[in-house]
């Protein structure tokens, strides 16, 4: 068996296929590209660009009317006053001095903050006459002192 590759090939048949495609392609590529080239050049393309103009077409007006009924102003409401009647009736009752000053004051007693203000003792300090545990909530030594 001969080696295809060093030995010449034979003069009286045709070609084998892989030489066929080794010329062909190559010849048909650069004839692509001669073509592509001749029919770009030599000529003026400022010619072809011509802007498209327009042709004036039919427009379409869309018109809406709306009718709003006037609103009238709304009449303002009547003004309503309420009045309430409150009876305020208060027993103040005072005490003899007595004789001996220390003593003067010592039962004194409020049942609440509100007595100990509208007696004009408020905020009252513990020693004070008129002090108790119940007048002073955060247990500093105030009582009615908010």
């Amino acid at each position: 068996m001969t080696n295809p590759y060093t030995a010449p090939p034979a003069a009286s048949g045709p070609a084998p296929k892989w030489a066929r495609k080794r010329y062909v392609l190559p010849a048909l590529a650069l004839a692509l590209f001669i073509g592509a080239g001749i029919g770009n050049g030599g000529e003026d393309t400022k010619a072809d660009a011509k802007p498209v103009t327009a042709k004036p077409q039919p427009t379409v007006t869309v018109t809406a009317t709306a009718t709003i009924a006037a609103e009238s102003e709304p009449e303002p409401a009547e003004t309503v006053t309420a009045t309430e009647t409150v009876k305020v009736t208060k027993t103040v009752t005072a005490e003899a001095a007595a004789a001996d000053d220390s003593d003067a004051g010592a039962d004194v007693y409020y049942a609440n903050c509100a007595e100990a203000r509208a007696a004009g003792a408020a905020p009252v300090h513990r020693g004070e006459p008129g002090y108790a545990s119940h007048l002073d909530r955060d247990n500093d030594g105030v009582g009615c002192d908010s």
